[in-house]
Protein backbone atom coordinates (compact mmCIF):
# COMPACT_ATOMS: atom_id res chain seq x y z
CA UNK A 1 0.00 0.00 0.00
CA UNK A 2 1.35 3.38 -1.13
CA UNK A 3 1.21 6.11 1.97
CA UNK A 4 0.71 9.55 0.57
CA UNK A 5 1.44 11.92 2.94
CA UNK A 6 4.10 15.57 3.20
CA UNK A 7 6.72 13.29 3.50
CA UNK A 8 6.07 11.10 0.87
CA UNK A 9 5.01 12.51 -2.37
CA UNK A 10 7.77 14.36 -2.74
CA UNK A 11 9.77 11.21 -4.40
CA UNK A 12 7.13 9.20 -6.12
CA UNK A 13 7.55 10.48 -9.64
CA UNK A 14 10.71 8.62 -10.01
CA UNK A 15 8.81 5.15 -10.14
CA UNK A 16 7.29 6.14 -13.38
CA UNK A 17 10.04 6.55 -15.81
CA UNK A 18 10.36 4.05 -18.44
CA UNK A 19 13.35 1.75 -18.92
CA UNK A 20 13.98 3.30 -22.32
CA UNK A 21 15.80 6.13 -21.64
CA UNK A 22 17.42 6.03 -24.50
CA UNK A 23 14.35 6.89 -26.66
CA UNK A 24 13.26 10.63 -26.71
CA UNK A 25 10.23 10.27 -24.37
CA UNK A 26 12.61 8.47 -22.38
CA UNK A 27 15.25 10.48 -21.69
CA UNK A 28 12.30 13.42 -21.85
CA UNK A 29 10.92 11.58 -18.84
CA UNK A 30 14.55 11.75 -16.99
CA UNK A 31 14.95 15.24 -17.88
CA UNK A 32 11.58 16.21 -15.96
CA UNK A 33 12.04 14.24 -12.93
CA UNK A 34 14.98 15.61 -12.44
CA UNK A 35 14.31 19.52 -12.47
CA UNK A 36 11.27 18.30 -9.95
CA UNK A 37 14.15 16.80 -7.76
CA UNK A 38 15.89 19.91 -7.73
CA UNK A 39 12.96 21.83 -7.25
CA UNK A 40 11.59 19.29 -4.21
CA UNK A 41 14.78 19.29 -2.53
CA UNK A 42 15.01 23.23 -2.72
CA UNK A 43 11.48 23.86 -1.24
CA UNK A 44 11.26 21.26 1.00
CA UNK A 45 11.58 22.32 4.65
CA UNK A 46 10.95 20.68 8.15
CA UNK A 47 8.05 21.91 10.34
CA UNK A 48 8.60 24.66 12.34
CA UNK A 49 8.85 23.66 16.09
CA UNK A 50 10.08 21.28 18.53
CA UNK A 51 9.07 17.74 17.89
CA UNK A 52 6.25 16.21 20.24
CA UNK A 53 7.17 12.83 19.20
CA UNK A 54 10.45 10.47 18.25
CA UNK A 55 10.20 7.76 16.45
CA UNK A 56 13.76 5.92 16.26
CA UNK A 57 13.97 3.24 13.45
CA UNK A 58 16.70 0.64 13.46
CA UNK A 59 17.70 -1.75 11.08
CA UNK A 60 20.45 -3.62 12.71
CA UNK A 61 23.15 -4.16 10.32
CA UNK A 62 21.31 -2.28 7.43
CA UNK A 63 23.81 -1.37 5.18
CA UNK A 64 23.76 1.13 1.83
CA UNK A 65 23.81 -1.99 -0.29
CA UNK A 66 21.40 -4.16 1.83
CA UNK A 67 19.34 -0.94 1.32
CA UNK A 68 19.94 -0.92 -2.36
CA UNK A 69 19.16 -4.60 -2.84
CA UNK A 70 16.25 -5.21 -0.78
CA UNK A 71 15.05 -2.18 -2.62
CA UNK A 72 15.75 -3.85 -5.87
CA UNK A 73 14.23 -7.02 -4.25
CA UNK A 74 11.10 -5.24 -2.90
CA UNK A 75 10.29 -3.54 -6.47
CA UNK A 76 11.05 -7.10 -8.36
CA UNK A 77 8.34 -8.59 -6.12
CA UNK A 78 5.54 -6.13 -7.66
CA UNK A 79 7.27 -6.92 -11.04
CA UNK A 80 9.11 -4.27 -12.17
CA UNK A 81 12.60 -4.42 -12.63
CA UNK A 82 13.30 -3.01 -9.04
CA UNK A 83 16.41 -0.58 -9.67
CA UNK A 84 13.77 2.97 -9.58
CA UNK A 85 11.97 1.33 -6.79
CA UNK A 86 12.39 3.11 -3.31
CA UNK A 87 11.63 2.06 0.40
CA UNK A 88 9.41 3.84 2.64
CA UNK A 89 12.08 5.68 4.20
CA UNK A 90 14.25 6.54 1.50
CA UNK A 91 11.34 8.71 0.35
CA UNK A 92 11.90 11.18 3.62
CA UNK A 93 13.13 14.51 2.66
CA UNK A 94 16.47 14.70 4.71
CA UNK A 95 20.04 12.31 4.62
CA UNK A 96 23.01 12.43 6.20
CA UNK A 97 25.86 9.52 6.89
CA UNK A 98 26.96 8.13 10.29
CA UNK A 99 30.64 6.81 11.39
CA UNK A 100 30.10 3.42 13.53
CA UNK A 101 33.46 2.87 14.72
CA UNK A 102 33.38 1.96 18.44
CA UNK A 103 36.09 3.40 21.24
CA UNK A 104 37.79 0.05 20.62
CA UNK A 105 37.70 -1.11 17.55
CA UNK A 106 37.03 -0.01 13.90
CA UNK A 107 34.93 -2.57 13.14
CA UNK A 108 31.93 -2.38 15.43
CA UNK A 109 29.62 -4.23 17.25
CA UNK A 110 25.66 -3.53 18.09
CA UNK A 111 26.08 -2.81 21.72
CA UNK A 112 28.63 0.32 21.20
CA UNK A 113 26.94 1.57 18.66
CA UNK A 114 23.16 1.47 19.89
CA UNK A 115 25.12 3.16 23.00
CA UNK A 116 26.11 6.09 20.67
CA UNK A 117 22.57 6.07 19.14
CA UNK A 118 20.76 6.93 22.27
CA UNK A 119 23.48 8.40 24.81
CA UNK A 120 25.54 10.67 22.56
CA UNK A 121 28.71 9.13 23.69
CA UNK A 122 30.70 6.46 22.16
CA UNK A 123 32.12 3.63 23.95
CA UNK A 124 33.78 -0.04 23.65
CA UNK A 125 32.59 -2.71 21.95
CA UNK A 126 29.82 -5.13 24.48
CA UNK A 127 29.10 -2.60 26.60
CA UNK A 128 25.58 -1.04 27.18
CA UNK A 129 25.09 2.45 28.26
CA UNK A 130 28.56 2.61 29.96
CA UNK A 131 30.89 4.85 29.23
CA UNK A 132 34.41 3.90 27.47
CA UNK A 133 36.28 3.32 30.99
CA UNK A 134 34.51 0.24 31.86
CA UNK A 135 36.08 -2.44 30.57
CA UNK A 136 34.41 -5.05 29.71
CA UNK A 137 32.74 -7.53 32.33
CA UNK A 138 34.04 -5.02 34.99
CA UNK A 139 30.30 -4.79 36.91
CA UNK A 140 31.34 -2.12 39.46
CA UNK A 141 32.52 -0.23 36.57
CA UNK A 142 29.53 -0.02 34.97
CA UNK A 143 27.79 1.01 37.97
CA UNK A 144 30.04 3.86 38.89
CA UNK A 145 30.00 5.07 34.90
CA UNK A 146 26.27 4.55 33.66
CA UNK A 147 25.30 6.93 30.69
CA UNK A 148 22.11 8.29 30.84
CA UNK A 149 20.10 7.44 27.92
CA UNK A 150 17.55 9.01 25.87
CA UNK A 151 14.61 7.16 27.15
CA UNK A 152 15.54 7.71 30.83
CA UNK A 153 15.80 11.10 29.63
CA UNK A 154 12.24 11.32 28.12
CA UNK A 155 10.44 9.30 30.95
CA UNK A 156 11.95 11.91 33.33
CA UNK A 157 10.57 14.47 31.40
CA UNK A 158 6.77 12.07 31.79
CA UNK A 159 7.52 11.36 27.83
CA UNK A 160 5.51 8.12 27.44
CA UNK A 161 8.33 5.39 26.36
CA UNK A 162 8.49 2.34 23.85
CA UNK A 163 10.61 -0.23 22.68
CA UNK A 164 9.51 -2.43 19.58
CA UNK A 165 11.89 -5.76 17.91
CA UNK A 166 12.27 -8.52 16.14
CA UNK A 167 14.94 -9.81 18.33
CA UNK A 168 14.82 -10.81 22.24
CA UNK A 169 13.78 -7.66 23.72
CA UNK A 170 17.01 -8.23 25.96
CA UNK A 171 19.60 -8.14 23.00
CA UNK A 172 21.93 -5.65 22.50
CA UNK A 173 20.10 -2.87 20.14
CA UNK A 174 16.92 -3.09 22.60
CA UNK A 175 18.69 -2.70 26.00
CA UNK A 176 20.82 0.04 25.64
CA UNK A 177 17.80 2.09 25.61
CA UNK A 178 17.09 0.77 29.46
CA UNK A 179 20.20 -1.52 30.43
CA UNK A 180 23.73 -0.32 32.03
CA UNK A 181 25.99 -3.19 31.41
CA UNK A 182 29.70 -4.00 30.82
CA UNK A 183 28.44 -7.29 29.03
CA UNK A 184 25.52 -7.28 26.51
CA UNK A 185 25.27 -11.41 26.72
CA UNK A 186 24.16 -10.96 31.01
CA UNK A 187 20.53 -10.99 29.29
CA UNK A 188 19.49 -13.44 32.63
CA UNK A 189 20.85 -13.94 35.70
CA UNK A 190 22.29 -17.33 35.00
CA UNK A 191 24.74 -15.33 32.22
CA UNK A 192 26.27 -13.47 34.96
CA UNK A 193 29.86 -13.87 36.52
CA UNK A 194 29.63 -15.30 40.19
CA UNK A 195 31.06 -11.85 41.35
CA UNK A 196 28.49 -9.64 39.68
CA UNK A 197 25.88 -12.44 41.12
CA UNK A 198 27.59 -12.13 44.54
CA UNK A 199 27.29 -7.91 44.72
CA UNK A 200 23.50 -8.08 43.18
CA UNK A 201 24.43 -7.06 39.55
CA UNK A 202 20.88 -6.92 37.66
CA UNK A 203 20.96 -9.02 34.70
CA UNK A 204 18.89 -7.07 31.53
CA UNK A 205 15.87 -8.70 31.62
CA UNK A 206 15.64 -7.47 35.51
CA UNK A 207 17.04 -4.17 34.00
CA UNK A 208 13.76 -4.09 31.97
CA UNK A 209 11.06 -4.93 34.24
CA UNK A 210 12.25 -2.56 36.88
CA UNK A 211 13.09 0.11 35.05
CA UNK A 212 12.37 2.81 37.19
CA UNK A 213 12.89 6.45 35.19
CA UNK A 214 9.38 8.17 35.41
CA UNK A 215 6.76 5.91 35.37
CA UNK A 216 8.59 3.12 33.24
CA UNK A 217 8.65 1.70 30.04
CA UNK A 218 5.06 1.71 28.57
CA UNK A 219 5.28 -0.29 25.71
CA UNK A 220 7.79 -3.66 24.97
CA UNK A 221 7.39 -6.11 22.27
CA UNK A 222 9.44 -9.17 20.63
CA UNK A 223 10.89 -12.09 21.66
CA UNK A 224 12.88 -13.73 24.86
CA UNK A 225 10.53 -14.80 27.09
CA UNK A 226 12.94 -17.42 28.92
CA UNK A 227 15.09 -14.75 29.80
CA UNK A 228 12.02 -13.38 31.86
CA UNK A 229 10.75 -17.28 33.24
CA UNK A 230 12.27 -19.33 36.14
CA UNK A 231 13.92 -22.28 35.32
CA UNK A 232 11.00 -24.37 37.38
CA UNK A 233 8.33 -22.93 34.73
CA UNK A 234 7.77 -24.00 31.56
CA UNK A 235 6.92 -21.22 28.70
CA UNK A 236 3.51 -20.95 28.40
CA UNK A 237 3.17 -21.52 24.67
CA UNK A 238 6.23 -23.99 24.34
CA UNK A 239 5.72 -26.74 27.08
CA UNK A 240 8.94 -28.26 26.26
CA UNK A 241 11.02 -24.70 26.54
CA UNK A 242 11.86 -23.94 30.37
CA UNK A 243 13.18 -20.66 31.03
CA UNK A 244 16.58 -19.99 32.10
CA UNK A 245 16.73 -18.22 35.54
CA UNK A 246 18.23 -19.49 38.37
CA UNK A 247 17.19 -16.82 40.96
CA UNK A 248 13.67 -18.74 40.68
CA UNK A 249 12.31 -14.97 39.66
CA UNK A 250 9.26 -14.80 37.25
CA UNK A 251 9.67 -11.67 36.00
CA UNK A 252 6.62 -11.76 33.72
CA UNK A 253 4.75 -11.65 36.88
CA UNK A 254 6.76 -9.37 38.14
CA UNK A 255 5.57 -6.69 35.17
CA UNK A 256 2.01 -7.68 35.57
CA UNK A 257 1.97 -6.94 39.13
CA UNK A 258 3.82 -3.88 38.44
CA UNK A 259 1.21 -1.25 38.02
CA UNK A 260 -2.31 -1.51 37.59
CA UNK A 261 -3.09 -1.33 33.56
CA UNK A 262 -0.61 -3.76 33.08
CA UNK A 263 -1.02 -6.14 30.04
CA UNK A 264 1.24 -9.35 28.99
CA UNK A 265 -0.02 -10.80 25.24
CA UNK A 266 2.31 -13.98 23.76
CA UNK A 267 0.88 -14.22 20.21
CA UNK A 268 -0.22 -12.36 17.53
CA UNK A 269 -4.29 -13.18 18.22
CA UNK A 270 -3.98 -12.02 21.52
CA UNK A 271 -2.09 -7.96 20.34
CA UNK A 272 -4.80 -7.64 18.13
CA UNK A 273 -7.64 -8.38 20.40
CA UNK A 274 -6.01 -6.16 23.17
CA UNK A 275 -8.22 -3.71 24.74
CA UNK A 276 -5.80 -0.11 24.53
CA UNK A 277 -8.33 1.49 26.19
CA UNK A 278 -7.90 -0.59 29.64
CA UNK A 279 -4.37 -0.70 28.83
CA UNK A 280 -1.23 1.57 30.59
CA UNK A 281 2.06 -0.77 29.96
CA UNK A 282 2.31 -3.17 27.63
CA UNK A 283 4.36 -6.74 27.66
CA UNK A 284 4.52 -8.73 24.16
CA UNK A 285 7.07 -11.61 24.29
CA UNK A 286 6.29 -13.95 21.04
CA UNK A 287 8.97 -16.01 21.04
CA UNK A 288 11.03 -17.83 23.48
CA UNK A 289 14.37 -16.30 21.76
CA UNK A 290 14.65 -14.24 18.84
CA UNK A 291 11.57 -13.64 16.86
CA UNK A 292 11.08 -15.38 13.24
CA UNK A 293 13.14 -14.41 10.23
CA UNK A 294 10.15 -12.58 8.00
CA UNK A 295 10.60 -15.27 5.36
CA UNK A 296 9.42 -17.66 8.12
CA UNK A 297 6.90 -15.68 9.85
CA UNK A 298 3.92 -17.48 8.82
CA UNK A 299 5.00 -21.16 9.56
CA UNK A 300 4.47 -20.30 13.55
CA UNK A 301 1.94 -22.30 14.52
CA UNK A 302 1.60 -20.19 17.46
CA UNK A 303 0.91 -16.89 15.53
CA UNK A 304 3.58 -14.21 15.36
CA UNK A 305 3.05 -10.43 14.42
CA UNK A 306 4.60 -8.74 11.66
CA UNK A 307 6.73 -5.79 12.77
CA UNK A 308 4.74 -3.69 11.04
CA UNK A 309 1.45 -4.64 13.14
CA UNK A 310 4.18 -4.33 16.52
CA UNK A 311 4.93 -0.55 15.51
CA UNK A 312 1.07 0.33 15.05
CA UNK A 313 0.14 -1.32 18.19
CA UNK A 314 3.00 0.52 20.10
CA UNK A 315 2.03 3.98 18.24
CA UNK A 316 -1.38 3.52 18.77
CA UNK A 317 -0.59 3.19 23.08
CA UNK A 318 1.85 5.69 23.18
CA UNK A 319 0.11 8.51 21.54
CA UNK A 320 -2.34 8.79 24.61
CA UNK A 321 0.79 9.49 26.50
CA UNK A 322 -0.25 13.69 26.88
CA UNK A 323 3.08 15.01 26.67
CA UNK A 324 4.05 12.95 23.83
CA UNK A 325 5.91 9.95 22.76
CA UNK A 326 9.97 8.34 22.16
CA UNK A 327 9.37 4.92 20.62
CA UNK A 328 12.66 2.59 18.88
CA UNK A 329 11.83 -0.02 16.58
CA UNK A 330 14.02 -2.18 15.71
CA UNK A 331 14.22 -4.34 12.72
CA UNK A 332 16.54 -6.87 14.56
CA UNK A 333 16.94 -9.99 12.26
CA UNK A 334 18.48 -8.30 8.65
CA UNK A 335 21.57 -8.56 11.22
CA UNK A 336 21.45 -12.11 11.93
CA UNK A 337 20.38 -12.87 8.02
CA UNK A 338 23.78 -11.46 7.47
CA UNK A 339 25.49 -13.14 9.52
CA UNK A 340 23.84 -16.50 8.49
CA UNK A 341 25.55 -15.45 4.94
CA UNK A 342 21.85 -15.64 3.44
CA UNK A 343 21.12 -12.47 1.36
CA UNK A 344 17.33 -13.73 1.15
CA UNK A 345 16.55 -13.89 4.94
CA UNK A 346 18.10 -10.23 5.41
CA UNK A 347 16.72 -8.74 2.09
CA UNK A 348 13.09 -10.14 3.39
CA UNK A 349 13.63 -8.55 6.74
CA UNK A 350 14.70 -5.45 5.67
CA UNK A 351 11.53 -5.07 3.28
CA UNK A 352 9.88 -5.96 6.40
CA UNK A 353 11.42 -2.51 8.07
CA UNK A 354 10.37 -0.41 5.32
CA UNK A 355 6.55 -1.87 5.63
CA UNK A 356 6.88 -0.41 9.33
CA UNK A 357 7.97 2.83 8.41
CA UNK A 358 5.73 2.84 6.38
CA UNK A 359 2.88 1.74 8.20
CA UNK A 360 3.88 4.71 11.17
CA UNK A 361 4.07 7.12 8.48
CA UNK A 362 0.24 6.65 8.12
CA UNK A 363 -0.27 6.95 11.73
CA UNK A 364 1.80 9.91 12.90
CA UNK A 365 1.68 13.73 12.11
CA UNK A 366 4.20 14.75 10.14
CA UNK A 367 4.29 18.05 11.99
CA UNK A 368 4.95 17.53 15.75
CA UNK A 369 6.70 14.05 14.82
CA UNK A 370 10.78 13.40 13.91
CA UNK A 371 10.75 10.01 12.17
CA UNK A 372 14.86 9.36 12.05
CA UNK A 373 15.71 5.90 10.00
CA UNK A 374 19.39 4.55 10.27
CA UNK A 375 21.47 1.29 11.06
CA UNK A 376 23.69 0.49 13.76
CA UNK A 377 26.57 -1.44 11.30
CA UNK A 378 26.80 -2.51 8.14
CA UNK A 379 28.03 -6.16 6.88
CA UNK A 380 30.45 -7.30 4.18
CA UNK A 381 27.21 -7.53 1.89
CA UNK A 382 28.51 -6.73 -1.80
CA UNK A 383 26.50 -6.24 -5.12
CA UNK A 384 28.31 -6.48 -8.27
CA UNK A 385 29.26 -7.87 -11.33
CA UNK A 386 27.76 -5.87 -14.03
CA UNK A 387 23.95 -7.23 -14.69
CA UNK A 388 21.87 -6.22 -16.83
CA UNK A 389 18.94 -4.19 -16.12
CA UNK A 390 16.16 -6.04 -14.34
CA UNK A 391 18.31 -9.24 -13.46
CA UNK A 392 17.04 -10.70 -10.86
CA UNK A 393 18.79 -9.56 -7.79
CA UNK A 394 19.32 -12.84 -5.98
CA UNK A 395 19.92 -14.29 -9.49
CA UNK A 396 22.78 -15.24 -11.33
CA UNK A 397 24.42 -12.38 -13.18
CA UNK A 398 23.18 -12.05 -16.65
CA UNK A 399 24.96 -9.58 -18.55
CA UNK A 400 25.11 -7.41 -21.83
CA UNK A 401 25.87 -7.88 -25.38
CA UNK A 402 28.47 -5.58 -27.12
CA UNK A 403 25.25 -3.86 -28.48
CA UNK A 404 24.30 -3.08 -24.85
CA UNK A 405 21.12 -5.28 -24.84
CA UNK A 406 21.00 -7.97 -22.95
CA UNK A 407 22.67 -10.96 -23.45
CA UNK A 408 21.28 -14.51 -23.99
CA UNK A 409 23.96 -16.14 -21.85
CA UNK A 410 25.24 -15.96 -18.17
CA UNK A 411 28.21 -14.27 -17.58
CA UNK A 412 31.13 -16.43 -15.93
CA UNK A 413 34.58 -16.71 -13.61
CA UNK A 414 37.69 -16.54 -14.74
CA UNK A 415 37.40 -20.31 -14.72
CA UNK A 416 33.66 -20.28 -16.96
CA UNK A 417 31.65 -20.74 -14.07
CA UNK A 418 28.34 -18.60 -13.11
CA UNK A 419 28.04 -16.54 -10.50
CA UNK A 420 25.61 -14.44 -8.21
CA UNK A 421 24.83 -10.12 -8.00
CA UNK A 422 25.45 -10.58 -4.09
CA UNK A 423 27.82 -11.91 -1.98
CA UNK A 424 30.15 -11.44 0.94
CA UNK A 425 33.48 -10.63 2.30
CA UNK A 426 33.45 -13.49 4.38
CA UNK A 427 31.43 -16.01 6.17
CA UNK A 428 29.69 -19.61 6.23
CA UNK A 429 29.28 -19.56 2.48
CA UNK A 430 32.81 -20.11 1.43
CA UNK A 431 32.96 -22.74 -1.03
CA UNK A 432 36.93 -22.68 -1.72
CA UNK A 433 39.85 -21.00 -4.01
CA UNK A 434 42.67 -22.44 -6.22
CA UNK A 435 45.96 -21.77 -4.72
CA UNK A 436 47.16 -20.75 -8.45
CA UNK A 437 48.43 -17.39 -8.79
CA UNK A 438 47.54 -17.22 -12.70
CA UNK A 439 49.17 -13.73 -14.23
CA UNK A 440 46.28 -11.62 -15.00
CA UNK A 441 45.61 -8.74 -17.41
CA UNK A 442 47.73 -5.71 -16.93
CA UNK A 443 45.02 -3.09 -16.03
CA UNK A 444 41.55 -5.00 -15.07
CA UNK A 445 39.38 -5.16 -17.82
CA UNK A 446 35.31 -4.20 -18.25
CA UNK A 447 34.75 -7.61 -18.81
CA UNK A 448 35.74 -10.73 -16.68
CA UNK A 449 38.88 -12.01 -18.50
CA UNK A 450 39.09 -15.76 -18.86
CA UNK A 451 42.45 -17.52 -17.34
CA UNK A 452 42.89 -20.47 -19.18
CA UNK A 453 43.20 -23.70 -16.56
CA UNK A 454 42.01 -22.28 -13.78
CA UNK A 455 40.21 -24.09 -11.05
CA UNK A 456 38.55 -22.07 -8.41
CA UNK A 457 36.78 -24.75 -6.40
CA UNK A 458 33.66 -22.75 -6.55
CA UNK A 459 30.83 -24.63 -7.34
CA UNK A 460 29.09 -24.84 -10.14
CA UNK A 461 25.96 -23.29 -10.03
CA UNK A 462 24.11 -23.53 -13.25
CA UNK A 463 21.52 -26.12 -11.75
CA UNK A 464 21.02 -24.24 -7.94
CA UNK A 465 18.18 -22.15 -6.85
CA UNK A 466 20.38 -19.15 -5.94
CA UNK A 467 16.83 -17.10 -5.18
CA UNK A 468 16.26 -19.57 -2.59
CA UNK A 469 15.91 -19.81 0.84
CA UNK A 470 17.74 -22.33 1.41
CA UNK A 471 21.17 -20.49 -0.73
CA UNK A 472 23.93 -19.16 1.12
CA UNK A 473 25.60 -16.36 -0.87
CA UNK A 474 29.25 -17.26 -1.69
CA UNK A 475 32.23 -15.70 0.24
CA UNK A 476 35.60 -14.97 0.16
CA UNK A 477 36.83 -15.50 4.10
CA UNK A 478 35.36 -19.24 5.42
CA UNK A 479 34.43 -17.72 8.99
CA UNK A 480 31.31 -19.33 10.48
CA UNK A 481 29.07 -16.54 11.08
CA UNK A 482 29.66 -13.66 8.64
CA UNK A 483 31.11 -10.64 10.18
CA UNK A 484 29.83 -6.69 10.44
CA UNK A 485 31.17 -3.81 7.84
CA UNK A 486 33.29 -0.40 8.76
CA UNK A 487 31.87 1.74 6.68
CA UNK A 488 29.23 4.18 7.05
CA UNK A 489 25.50 3.79 7.54
CA UNK A 490 23.10 6.14 6.56
CA UNK A 491 20.59 7.99 8.10
CA UNK A 492 16.96 8.77 6.55
CA UNK A 493 14.91 11.57 8.35
CA UNK A 494 11.65 13.48 8.04
CA UNK A 495 9.05 15.64 10.39
CA UNK A 496 10.69 18.54 12.86
CA UNK A 497 14.06 18.93 13.28
CA UNK A 498 15.02 16.61 10.42
CA UNK A 499 17.24 19.45 8.71
CA UNK A 500 19.44 18.53 11.30
CA UNK A 501 20.57 15.57 9.54
CA UNK A 502 23.32 16.82 6.80
CA UNK A 503 26.79 15.76 5.73
CA UNK A 504 28.73 12.93 7.22
CA UNK A 505 28.74 12.91 11.36
CA UNK A 506 29.74 10.62 14.11
CA UNK A 507 27.25 8.05 15.29
CA UNK A 508 26.41 10.19 18.52
CA UNK A 509 24.95 13.00 16.09
CA UNK A 510 21.84 11.01 15.73
CA UNK A 511 21.11 11.52 19.66
CA UNK A 512 21.91 14.95 19.97
CA UNK A 513 20.36 15.96 17.10
CA UNK A 514 16.88 14.07 18.38
CA UNK A 515 17.66 16.16 21.66
CA UNK A 516 18.01 19.51 19.78
CA UNK A 517 15.02 18.48 17.84
CA UNK A 518 12.64 17.80 20.77
CA UNK A 519 13.61 21.36 22.20
CA UNK A 520 15.87 19.71 25.12
CA UNK A 521 19.08 21.29 26.57
CA UNK A 522 21.75 18.62 26.91
CA UNK A 523 24.17 19.01 29.98
CA UNK A 524 27.36 18.25 28.97
CA UNK A 525 28.67 16.09 32.00
CA UNK A 526 26.07 13.89 30.90
CA UNK A 527 23.13 14.90 33.11
CA UNK A 528 19.40 14.08 31.89
CA UNK A 529 18.35 17.40 29.88
CA UNK A 530 16.31 20.17 31.10
CA UNK A 531 14.37 22.85 30.02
Amino acid sequence: MLILNRWTTAALGIASVAMAASSASGQRAWDAEGRAAVQRVRTSSPPPGPARNVILFVGDGMGVSTVTAARILDGQRRGEPGEENLLSFERLPHTALAKTYNTNQQVPDSAGTMTALVTGRKTRAGVLSVDERVARGDHRGAAAHPLPTLFEQAEARGLATGIVTTTRVTHATPAACYAHSPERNWENDSALPAAARADGFPDLARQLVEFDAGDGLEVVLGGGRTQFLPRSRNDPEYPDQTGLRTDGRDLIEAWRAGSPGSAVVWSRDQLEALDLAGTRRLLGLFEPSHMRWEAHREADPAGEPSLAEMTEKAIRLLQRGPKGFVLMVEGGRIDHGHHAGSAYLALHDAIAFSDAVERALALVNSDDTLVVVTADHSHVFTIGGYPTRGNPILGLVVGNDEHGERSAERMSDAGGLPYTTLGYGNGPGYTGASDQQPEGPKQFPHRPHRMEGIQSGRPDLSETDTQGARFLQESTIPLSAETHGGEDVAIYAGGPGSDLFRGVQEQTYVYHAIVEALGWVAHEDGAAPGD
